[in-house]
């Protein structure tokens, strides 16, 4: 549907174009005097202009009513902007060895709290041994 709103969008401003050149500007009655008049016969006694404005306008309605149709139907699409690009295939991905966790190194030290007779934290104790001093 969309492809088809589009291909009939790009032949109404076609025809929009063509229509709008053809129509005689403002200081086209100056051709008269130079024998430009008689081309207004082929569309009757009363000239192109009715007719090619009112032809103009009903196209440009369409055109207008066709433009809110491709509109809507772009932003309703259930489609993506990378839906026409080529994914590469899924091939078997080969198995990496298992990463083992790293141990964590003893620690010479350590900390612990203590608890004071009050039943709060006190400042932490080391119970690490100090280094023998030479």
């Amino acid at each position: 549907m969309y492809t088809l709103l589009l291909v009939f969008q790009v032949i109404i401003c076609v025809v929009l174009v063509g229509l709008i050149l053809i129509q005689k500007g403002q200081g086209a009655d100056i051709g008269a005097v130079f024998g430009g008049g008689g081309s207004q016969t082929v569309f009757g006694a009363r000239g192109a202009g009715n007719f090619l404005s009112h032809t103009t306008a009903v196209i440009g309605a369409l055109f207008f009513l066709n433009s809110l149709g491709l509109a809507y139907l772009s932003d309703h699409a259930g489609t993506s902007m990378v839906a026409g690009i080529a994914l590469p295939s899924k091939a078997p991905v080969a198995a990496a060895a298992p990463v083992q966790p790293v141990a964590a190194a003893p620690s010479t030290s350590s900390v612990a709290p203590t608890v004071s007779s009050k039943g709060t934290l006190a400042a932490p104790v080391s119970t690490a041994k100090s280094p023998a001093k030479p």
